[in-house]
């Protein structure tokens, strides 16, 4: 698991610092969002049992949220 999130974290990272527009970085950033939804089968709800056991991913889940600037 934390290799897939250290390359997830990356892919963000990439997305982040590149010179795609805005609306590009969104749709780039929502794949990676529903990539992480499949792979970790994070809740489409809140599940406080879910997130305490799984901080690592919700925690960057949030963080590529977060980063988007439409939704």
């Amino acid at each position: 698991m934390a290799n897939r999130l250290s390359d997830i974290h990356r892919k963000y990272e990439d997305i982040i610092r590149s010179d795609m527009p805005p609306y590009e970085k969104d749709k780039a950033l929502a794949r990676l969002m529903t990539d992480m939804e499949r792979e970790f089968h994070v809740p489409a709800l809140k599940n406080e049992q879910w997130e305490a056991e799984n901080k690592p991913i919700i925690a960057l889940y949030r963080v590529i949220s977060e980063s988007r600037t439409t939704l």
